[in-house]
């Protein structure tokens, strides 16, 4: 029976795989964190790691990065998930030799479906195997003939063609690429008097920023994603429905929060108060391509 690596800090996603993979009767390691999962590769040696991109200690980038760079353990195909998979993303995973990354949230039959193709040799085996018959099958004897008849002269004419297949227009399938988010967060962070733009998901976890204040992204979707539960609550308390936008206002400046549809967030610090509303034009303009990427 194959092995598989879960490493995923969200409990509810390593009980979703584990049921979906348990199915097709694959064994199921997990690890919630990075430290954790380094210690399993090297202790179980599993025959796959699907692995999150966002890890509370280390990223999934280094994880692959251990696992392909380990003398023993290097063949290990590693499958990372990401909120997001840009081109961004899409460079530093192959810069860590990963083998795949896939897009989450996912279907289970996708999910399913890349991990059965890194795992062709052990999962096809129980099912490809033949099965004996119970008993040997005997065809009946062919009697023969009572009277030999002499064979047909061949004839010269040739047979009726075939009568074609009817043909089908099926339209072109037109798959449109999904917008780059870094160029649509650099837009915004390269307007004057702005200095930060992160996209946060509703955990609180960075998933993507531009700007001056980069070293301080992570500690600002941190925070926004606190204020923003509560805000939210308020307006679901009040019959308001869910939260659109935030705008606070601090001596120094103004951070202006965004809801990207319901599972992210972005956050735009402002130096200068008086660009407000050219950044909420901005924003809004943005909105769109930023929901669709995420």
């Amino acid at each position: 029976m194959p092995k598989v690596l879960v490493v995923d800090d969200s409990l509810s996603v390593r009980k979703v795989v584990q049921r979906a993979l348990e199915s097709k009767r694959i064994e199921v390691l997990s690890a919630a964190s990075g430290t954790e999962a380094m210690e399993q590769i090297a202790r179980d040696v599993p025959d796959l790691v699907v692995c999150d991109v966002i890890m509370p200690d280390m990223d999934g980038y280094q994880i692959c990065d251990y696992v392909k760079k380990h003398p023993a353990l290097g063949k290990i195909p590693v499958l990372l998930i990401s909120g997001i998979v840009n081109s961004t993303v899409l460079e530093r995973a192959a810069k860590v030799g990963s083998d795949d990354v896939m897009r989450k949230p996912f279907a289970a039959d996708e999910l399913l479906h890349r991990i059965e193709a890194f795992l062709p040799a052990k999962a096809g085996a129980a099912a490809s195997a033949p099965v004996p018959p119970t008993a040997p099958v005997l065809a009946p004897p062919t009697p023969a003939p009572m009277v030999a008849e002499p064979a047909p002269a061949p004839t010269l004419t040739a047979p009726a063609a075939a009568e074609p297949a009817p043909t089908v227009f099926l339209p072109a399938l037109v798959v449109e690429p999904l917008p780059d988010i870094k160029p649509l967060l650099s837009a915004v962070a390269e307007l004057p008097g702005v200095s930060l733009t992160a996209l946060i998901d509703r955990e609180g976890a960075l998933m993507e920023a531009a700007g001056e204040l980069l070293p301080e992204a992570m500690l600002a979707g941190a925070l926004a994603a606190c204020l923003v539960e509560s805000t939210d609550g308020v307006g679901r308390a009040l019959a308001q429905g869910q939260l659109q936008s935030v705008i606070l206002e601090y001596d120094g400046g103004v951070v202006l929060l965004n809801a990207v549809g319901p599972g992210a967030m972005l956050a735009v610090v402002l130096d200068d108060p008086a660009v407000l509303g050219k950044v909420r034009y901005h924003v809004k303009k943005a909105l769109p391509d930023l929901v669709r990427a995420v």
